[in-house]
């Protein structure tokens, strides 16, 4: 290598570490229902109580965003993989199925939405959740401990 040479000192942010952010988020700061972020706060509040899709927000843009589409491209994509993969771990392990009054399911897959805003949810059901579901994108995307 020449001295000049600068080798790359940031490994790529994966869904996991996203999922895992989110968790220690919620730990730090508190978990919330109903919304993305508890709005009884003042909106320049810079780390207010979250949701679990809300604290996956926080970990991927660093900061309170109401609407996740207005963020950059990258940071979408980052967002919607980290919840996909909730979502995805989710409907393996904690399935809500919505079903309307004929028996049709209504919902295919886990809303972590209203699996969050469940009157029975804990806050460490939703970080255990995270985690777990950080754990699974792990095990099936890498090798020994490196991205696969």
């Amino acid at each position: 290598m020449k001295a000049t040479h600068q080798p790359p000192t940031l490994a790529p942010v994966t869904p996991a570490d996203l999922l895992r952010m989110a968790a220690l988020y919620l730990r730090r700061h508190g978990w919330h229902q109903g919304t993305y972020y508890n709005n009884l706060l003042p909106a320049d509040f810079p780390t207010p109580p979250a949701c679990a899709v809300g604290a996956i927000g926080m970990a991927c843009a660093g900061h309170r965003v109401e609407h996740f589409y207005g963020l950059d491209l990258d940071t979408q994509v980052t967002f919607r993989q980290a919840v996909g993969v909730l979502t995805t771990y989710l409907d393996d392990c904690e399935p809500i199925c919505v079903v309307d009054e004929d028996g049709h399911l209504l919902d295919e897959h886990t809303s972590p939405y209203s699996w969050n805003d469940d009157p029975a949810r804990t806050a460490e059901q939703v970080i255990t959740a995270l985690e777990k579901a950080a754990d699974e994108w792990d095990r099936l995307h890498t090798e020994g401990g490196a991205n696969a």
